[in-house]
């Protein structure tokens, strides 16, 4: 049985002044499928998760979560309607433990839980993502890929109907890297619906249902990993046109 729609971006521009960040882009994305964003840097991949996700609002076009318009809500009522994220530099608040870092995706995410119930649901994520041994120390000790985790937890504990990784492998060591990529296959397992900003290719093909390729602010392919990398455009776009 084919699983229904959750996310569907129908069109969607951005423009910042005579620059097309964003172009008319069209992509749906399946209840428990894992989406790629793939393309060359400044490709318009984390400005489209920028609008879907609410940090930014469309020039034009439509974004529809579970059938209802979510594109020019502002950020708050988006994650509250079940999109929660990650980002390119990791954001955590520093004068707050790791539990209360998380605590804060339970309380403004879609779940909003409060109090004893919160803290306890936190400790859940936290336990989720293997940080179960660092739940009241401060986000300061952290090393760079605890801090991942930590923003993972934080967006797993709104409890998201559609869960945006901007670059979420980015900057991991080799053997971080393995144990990351580890970490998002066991949320596809668990059936998240999940859209990933990625660079490293790897994880694109051991992790991704689908993908779309972007260039230039335009949708180049769209596929299954070994569908679009495949793809001469995209090709092109990675390689220049001898390589095409």
């Amino acid at each position: 049985m084919r699983e229904r729609t959750v996310l569907d971006v129908q069109a969607v521009s951005k423009h910042f002044g005579g620059l097309k960040a964003v172009n008319a882009v069209s992509f749906n994305v399946r209840e428990h499928e894992v989406m790629g964003i793939i393309g060359p840097n400044g490709s318009g991949k984390t400005t489209m998760m920028n609008l879907i996700s609410g940090a930014l609002a469309p020039t034009s076009g439509d974004i529809f979560l579970d059938e209802r318009l979510i594109s020019g809500r502002h950020a708050r009522e988006i994650s509250r309607a079940g999109v929660g994220r990650t980002f390119q530099l990791v954001r955590v608040l520093p004068s707050l433990s790791v539990v209360e870092n998380v605590m804060a995706g339970a309380v403004f995410g879609h779940k909003r839980l409060w109090g004893r119930e919160a803290r306890k649901h936190a400790e859940r994520q936290l336990e989720r993502v293997g940080l179960s041994q660092a739940v009241n120390a401060p986000v300061s000790t952290l090393t760079y890929i605890d801090e991942k985790r930590v923003e993972l937890a934080r967006a797993l504990a709104g409890d998201p109907r559609v869960l945006l990784l901007d670059e979420w492998l980015a900057g991991l060591n080799p053997t971080e890297l393995q144990t990351g990529i580890t970490l998002i296959k066991s949320l596809r397992d668990d059936g998240r619906t999940v859209i990933l900003v990625e660079h490293v290719m790897d994880a694109i093909r051991s992790l991704c249902d689908r993908c779309v390729v972007m260039s230039s602010g335009v949708k180049i392919a769209e596929g299954t990993p070994e569908q679009a990398l495949s793809d001469p455009e995209v090709i092109k776009a990675y390689l220049g046109d001898e390589h095409a």
